[in-house]
């Protein structure tokens, strides 16, 4: 949904009485209460995401991205102190096919968190999903993402531009991908969400073979945020004006959303605390920019924020800064 669109839906429910269909109605008694107390149905509102697509320029979001569970997990405590400050944004993965993952959810933004859930079509194909085969899956979960009515971010088929995943390149064709996307969305419009942010996420171009982006980009009225997927590694490209900056310039002759960068992090090495104080650089330097995913992990490479002390140090300066970590519940 877009932006105008989602605001037509928020305008609808603010009229309504009830917004049939929708999360369970709130109840409130008249009086001091007690017993057999006459209840009255208050309006269910859904939640307004609109400003935190475009946040104000000096908040930036700071986000974390680790195996396990998104909040039961130990692992997020443990980050948490080594970086010196709570992540407002949390990046984790949902199968295709599986429950949306409710109460985690709420945690996460009990958490004062963002959850960023990212939605891998593993288990069907883009066609299938496209021709409607997992209507009745899509609709629970949009039902289930209404319903809990808090603010999430969502990446459908992410890094679709490559061929390591199985909706990719060499399964998939640029068309089949939109249609998904757009049929998805339609479903989650359709079942009245609007506590969506739609988040597009293609890998760098420069690593991956020259793949067009154009013909994967469903179009400005299905996304919000361009959820940018690169890495700082000990041979490609360091430095963001290398690494995102041609990413988005071929982007930027279709599309004027803002910019997510959805996954990135670098290996370990001596380059680190310098490719760590450059993404510090980018994004409190570029309006466009939102914020930032660190993806947290040992695989493949040692991407982790204490792979050394001195890329440890560098990042807890990256955190500290006051621009990163904005309180998520407040306009």
């Amino acid at each position: 949904m877009s932006v105008v669109a989602r605001r037509k839906v928020l305008a609808w429910a603010l009229a309504a009485p009830v917004v049939a269909g929708c999360a369970p109605s709130l109840t409130a008694p008249i009086g001091a209460g007690g017993e057999g107390a006459t209840k009255r149905t208050a309006p269910y509102v859904p939640f307004d995401v609109t400003w935190m697509i475009r946040p104000q320029h000096d908040r930036k979001y700071l986000g974390v991205s680790f195996p396990g569970a998104p909040v039961a997990s130990p692992g997020l405590d443990a980050w948490i102190g080594k970086a010196g400050k709570a992540p407002n944004l949390l990046s984790y993965r949902l199968t295709w096919g599986t429950d949306f993952p409710v109460e985690d959810t709420r945690a996460v933004w009990q958490r004062v968190m963002l959850p960023f859930v990212v939605w891998e079509p593993s288990t069907s194909t883009l066609r299938e999903i496209a021709e409607g085969r997992d209507d009745d899956y899509v609709r629970r979960t949009a039902a289930a993402v209404r319903d809990l009515n808090v603010p999430i971010a969502l990446s459908f088929g992410h890094e679709m531009n490559g061929d390591w995943f199985p909706w990719g390149t060499r399964a998939a064709t640029p068309e089949e991908f939109v249609g998904a996307w757009r049929h998805v969305h339609d479903l989650f419009q359709d079942t009245g969400v609007s506590n969506v942010i739609w988040v597009w996420s293609p890998s760098v171009v420069d690593p991956t073979p020259p793949v067009p982006l154009k013909p994967y980009y469903p179009g400005d009225a299905y996304v919000d945020w361009l959820g940018l997927v690169g890495y700082y590694t000990s041979t490609g490209p360091h430095t963001y004006r290398t690494l995102f900056a041609p990413t988005v310039k071929e982007i930027r002759a279709f599309s004027r959303a803002p910019v997510l960068l959805a996954e990135t992090a670098s290996a370990a090495g001596a380059r680190k605390p310098a490719d760590i104080a450059d993404l510090l650089r980018a994004v409190t330097g570029r309006r466009d920019v939102v914020g930032f995913v660190w993806f947290d992990t040992a695989a493949q490479a040692d991407w982790r924020i204490d792979s050394s002390a001195e890329a440890l140090t560098a990042f807890r300066r990256v955190a500290r800064d006051t621009r990163f970590g904005f309180d998520v519940r407040r306009p």
